[in-house]
């Protein structure tokens, strides 16, 4: 396979490490407010065309059969909003006994909030050939499931949350330590 080819074939890959070097190289270039306008070009933008591009590239006859999949479905959505806050949890719960950083707990509890990922699991699902029909309507009904759609949450975990991650985080030894230090100071 030649040099060119290589490329043709895992310009998704190469396109990644390339945005990674420049966001190394350049921050402020993708910061909120800067030449980009994540906060506009990314939510609002980008998000939108790669669902409308995958949706022109969808016969109505794959999404039709794809809604069908119950199982696949209730498996991904059980994973993604379920198994992965416990598993996130419960890691942080052997965390906190160890001397680690807070600030890198919290981080990986910002993770564990997160709403499934719309346009990366749309994108690599098509680039390996998978069922991109049912990654769309799992992608999309995911973020209509997750709470962080809705402001009655967003002081939780202003990053978005799961129900369950909600429930769990107001039993992670970080929020008993808080919950005892204010009712100390007053």
């Amino acid at each position: 396979m030649g040099f060119l080819d290589r490329l043709r074939k895992d310009w998704f890959i190469l396109g990644i490490v390339l945005v990674i070097t420049v966001a190394k190289l350049e921050p402020a270039f993708g910061v909120k407010g800067g030449p980009l306008k994540p906060e506009i070009t990314i939510t609002y933008i980008a998000v939108s065309a790669i669902f409308f591009n995958s949706g022109l590239s969808l016969k109505t006859e794959e999404l039709t059969s794809a809604l069908m999949h119950v199982k696949l479905h209730l498996f991904v959505q059980i994973f993604t909003l379920v198994f992965f806050p416990t598993a996130i949890w419960l890691f942080l719960q052997l965390l906190s006994i160890t001397p680690i950083n807070e600030w890198l707990l919290k981080g990986l509890q910002t993770v564990g909030c997160m709403p499934p990922p719309v346009s990366s699991a749309v994108i690599l699902t098509k680039a390996v050939g998978g069922n991109e029909a049912a990654a769309i309507f799992n992608s999309a009904f995911g973020s209509f499931l997750n709470p962080s759609r809705y402001s009655a949450f967003e002081h939780k975990c202003p990053t978005g949350t799961s129900l369950l991650q909600l429930g769990l985080q107001q039993q992670s030894p970080q929020h008993r330590k808080a919950r005892r230090y204010s009712s100390l100071r007053g």
